[in-house]
């Protein structure tokens, strides 16, 4: 299973942005998928969740109310769009797939996750 990951850059605070992420080698309609970010010098945080089907959608804590996942099962990408970006939003984001897990609880954790991409940088300019 590979993920790729794509749509991060250089953003003005307040500006949007979304970020893409297509599974290849395995049938996405198996996966939950999720992102993660890691800012410069800090751990790895959990930002969002999204079922199988595509119907349930769980958040962190962070992006809080201005972000939204989403997925589509035909071309076998997730999605990530954040508005309002702030500063503190610079960081590496992370696409993730589970098959193993699908319980919030355990979502929430990175280690409970089985694929992950490469990752994008999101700068967000002040």
């Amino acid at each position: 299973v590979q993920l790729q990951a794509s749509g991060g850059g250089l953003a003005q605070a307040g500006a949007s942005l979304r970020l893409s992420c297509e599974l290849s080698g395995d049938s996405f309609g198996r996966y939950t998928m999720g992102w993660f970010r890691q800012a410069p010098g800090k751990e790895r945080r959990f930002v969002a969740s999204v079922s199988k089907s595509g119907v349930s959608t769980y958040y962190g804590d962070v992006l809080k109310g201005r972000l939204a996942i989403s997925r589509n099962n035909y071309q076998n990408t997730v999605y990530l769009q954040m508005d309002s970006l702030e500063a503190e939003d610079t960081a590496v984001y992370y696409c993730a797939a589970a098959y193993r897990y699908s319980q919030i609880h355990r979502l929430r954790e990175s280690e409970n996750w089985d694929y992950w991409g490469q990752g994008t940088l999101v700068t967000v300019s002040s």
